[in-house]
């Protein structure tokens, strides 16, 4: 079950990255943040509603209100390095996500054995070369690099930090729900602060209604991907489950491959069939 989770993490995940991805190139990546965390809190409020999980209420929600208080600088740095540099960079830079609740895990104790050892190896390294990193060609901006890395940190702390906020299905919920009202002020105050600065809320047109079912998807999916998580870790070992998780930039290769066209590298063909064998090793170890 720990793989299975962790997997639908990554697909979930994935998708949500390409999404967010496309969003930003037509609108403000903190009116993104904003609009898509919004919908998924309204959501989330809903849920907790009918399952009473307000009386998972405890000192754990204090995990989520600090992975409530990463998320948006995460999500906004992910976007802004998506929108400023090629994805070929930021792609496999993110994966270093990984290193954070992996690091926990260690800390708390967890040693894997030496297959599934050698299958964490194997997948981030295939990882990296699926998101098709730049050999070659013109330099990445300094500011990418660093957003990028802002970012990778800040997503795996956002996972090492859901993954203790609950240890019920209904107090996930309510998790899940008090990370995403964090989410919103957060990330409503920072674009109040750029507007004053001088900073656009808006694209030219006005707001995009036609892209609001995109922004709702974009928002559940990155709930759906913290919710397996906290579930993946909850079934085993959390150095498995972080890098399983970890698969997503071989999900945003295929989708842009898929919906935009773009043509697969060797690179990156080699690098989804090591991600694939990887998770076939951690699998099965």
């Amino acid at each position: 079950m720990t793989a299975f989770f962790a997997l639908l993490t990554s697909l979930v995940w994935g998708l949500a990255d390409f999404g967010g991805g496309l969003l930003t190139r037509r609108t403000p990546a903190l009116t993104v943040v904003v609009v898509s965390q919004g919908i998924a809190a309204v959501v989330l409020g809903a849920i907790v509603l009918a399952t009473g999980g307000w009386s998972e209420a405890g000192p754990r929600l204090w995990f989520a209100f600090a992975a409530g208080l990463v998320g948006p600088v995460a999500l906004l740095c992910f976007y802004q390095a998506l929108a400023l540099g090629p994805m070929g960079v930021v792609s496999p830079l993110a994966t270093l996500s990984v290193a954070v609740p992996v690091g926990v895990g260690l800390v708390l104790g967890e040693r894997p054995g030496l297959v599934q050892a050698l299958g964490s190896a194997v997948a981030v390294t295939g990882v990296v070369l699926a998101g098709g990193p730049q050999l070659r060609g013109t330099a990445v901006q300094r500011r990418t690099i660093w957003m990028t890395l802002v970012a990778a940190v800040g997503f795996g702390t956002v996972f090492a930090l859901i993954a203790e906020a609950s240890t019920t299905v209904t107090g996930l919920f309510l998790a899940l729900f008090v990370q995403r009202v964090t989410d919103v002020v957060v990330g409503g105050a920072a674009l109040v602060v750029s507007v004053q600065r001088g900073g656009a809320a808006l694209p030219e047109g006005g707001f995009p209604w036609d892209a609001l079912p995109a922004l709702a998807f974009v928002g559940l999916a990155d709930v759906a991907a913290n919710g397996t998580y906290a579930m993946a870790t909850r079934s085993g070992p959390v150095t498995v489950a972080a890098v399983l998780a970890s698969l997503y930039p071989v999900v945003t290769a295929l989708a842009a491959r898929g919906f935009l066209n773009e043509r697969l590298r060797g690179i990156q063909t080699a690098g989804a069939g090591l991600a694939l064998l990887g998770t076939l090793l951690l699998a099965t170890g």
